[in-house]
């Protein structure tokens, strides 16, 4: 049986980082699902810019309003 190897650089695995080879692959990795590369196929859905992601009984200014609002923009490097 071949040995299995890293899904990022292909280098052997290491059974503390699997099933990648290193912390950094595995980083490599979950930037990309942050970062939206990977995705699962669905359908579409329509969202209203006026909507309110909170729903319309959220406080204004509520804790995760504003960490939204802190996120809008950023990317993964």
């Amino acid at each position: 049986m071949t040995a299995r190897k890293c899904p990022i650089c292909g280098k052997p695995r290491v059974h503390e980082h699997r099933p990648f080879c290193s912390k950094r692959c595995a980083d490599i990795d979950l930037g990309k699902w942050a970062g939206g590369v990977y995705a699962i196929p669905g359908e579409e859905v329509a969202v209203s810019s006026g909507t309110d992601p909170e729903g319309p009984d959220a406080p204004k200014g509520s804790a995760a309003a504003d960490a939204l609002v802190r996120l809008k923009g950023r990317t993964l490097h």
